[in-house]
């Protein structure tokens, strides 16, 4: 089945942004389960609560990486606390669009960012409530979340 992928998506998956590692990064995220497909890394460089660098790791389909490498630049050289508020939703409007079946690569980028920042926290030990896991209603964000419920 042919998926109808915006001219952005295709130039985030050929040419993605931000790839990389950053070895004495401040925060460091990783979301995703080898059953759906996609895991996301994502590295932060922060300096005055300002996200300096941010770099990313992903195995995964088109949209994966390209969600990966918009969410990175929406939130370079931003404030921490404008990188919490990033949405999947901003993430799928900046790509211009996303199959639905793929709308779910938006919701890890999402989460491997809030994931990265509540290492960040938790190194420099500052208590947070950070959501590694917005509302994944299809668990590929690796977490079991039957037994958060119970």
């Amino acid at each position: 089945m042919a998926m109808d992928y915006s001219e952005k998506v295709m130039e985030h998956f050929a040419h993605p942004h931000n790839v990389g590692v950053i070895e004495d990064a401040d925060g460091v995220g990783e979301v995703g389960n080898a059953k759906c497909g996609d895991i996301m890394k994502m590295y932060l460089k922060i300096k005055d609560g300002i996200i300096e660098d941010v770099k990313f790791q992903t195995f995964g389909c088109a949209s994966a990486i390209a969600t990966s490498s918009m969410a990175t630049d929406l939130i370079k050289g931003k404030p921490v606390e404008d990188a919490l508020k990033l949405t999947n939703q901003a993430v799928v409007e900046a790509l211009d669009g996303l199959p639905a079946v793929k709308v779910h690569c938006s919701v890890l980028a999402e989460q491997a960012i809030k994931a990265a920042l509540a290492d960040y926290y938790k190194r420099q030990g500052i208590e947070n409530d950070i959501s590694k896991c917005a509302d994944c209603e299809n668990g590929c964000c690796g977490h079991d979340h039957g037994a958060e419920e119970a």
